[in-house]
């Protein structure tokens, strides 16, 4: 009877996993898609400039303290990483209509995704960004170089640093993305940090694969 309940709550937790992921698959991360063809699924089109989605929070993603149910998260404003000198504010990133998580409007800023925890909060945070946009470098352009050992740091509404260090780079082909690796719950803070990779097809207008760094609290020094 105990392994039946084990099983089943394995299951339940590995179905939540899978959900949650399959919200934040990121997929519109580089590239340009032009106005008169759809975007592929979990795409956005290249539109510089265009205002914020509904939902987003602030056009430059500096809305102070967010409310999930009861809970308030103090929202992360900046995100530096030392070694790749990037150092952006982050927009805010919700839900598209068909469950896709949206993508940074400014291709030059990185964008946290609202309805996961605030990095530095219980459970793993996740910031996106782009890699290329109409040929030119994004924000995430270098992340795939990350080593582990780097240091992340997250300022954050409420005046804290959450500091984190990379444990590991991985990248994974969009239609193989391993789902509950990626956003199974933790019971710590833990950061993600997700772009597209691979060779671009110029023709579709599309990466084939995703980057995930993978990040762990930095130990007090």
């Amino acid at each position: 009877m105990t392994a039946r309940r084990t099983t089943a709550r394995w299951k339940r937790k590995a179905a939540s996993c899978a959900a949650v992921g399959a919200i934040l698959l990121l997929g519109g991360c580089g590239g340009e898609k032009p106005a008169s063809q759809p975007a592929p699924a979990g795409q956005q089109p290249a539109q510089r400039g265009q205002a914020a989605p509904p939902g987003s929070g602030t056009e430059n993603g500096q809305g102070g303290e967010q409310k999930t149910g009861n809970a308030q998260k103090a929202a992360p404003e900046r995100l530096s990483i030392p070694s790749l000198n990037v150092s952006s504010t982050l927009e805010s990133l919700g839900q598209k209509k068909d469950g896709t998580m949206e993508t940074p409007v400014d291709p030059d800023k990185a964008g946290w995704y609202t309805p996961g925890p605030a990095p530095g909060d219980k459970g793993p945070a996740v910031i996106a960004g782009h890699v290329s946009w109409n040929g030119k470098p994004s924000v995430f352009q270098r992340l795939s170089s990350l080593k582990a050992g780097a240091t992340i740091e997250v300022a954050r509404a409420d005046g804290k640093t959450s500091k984190f260090t990379v444990s590991r780079v991985a990248q994974y082909p969009k239609n193989k993305f391993p789902t509950i690796e990626v956003y199974k719950n933790i019971d710590h803070p833990g950061l993600r940090l997700i772009t597209c990779g691979g060779d671009y097809d110029q023709s579709q207008h599309y990466y084939p694969d995703n980057v995930v760094v993978f990040a762990e609290p930095a130990r007090a020094e």
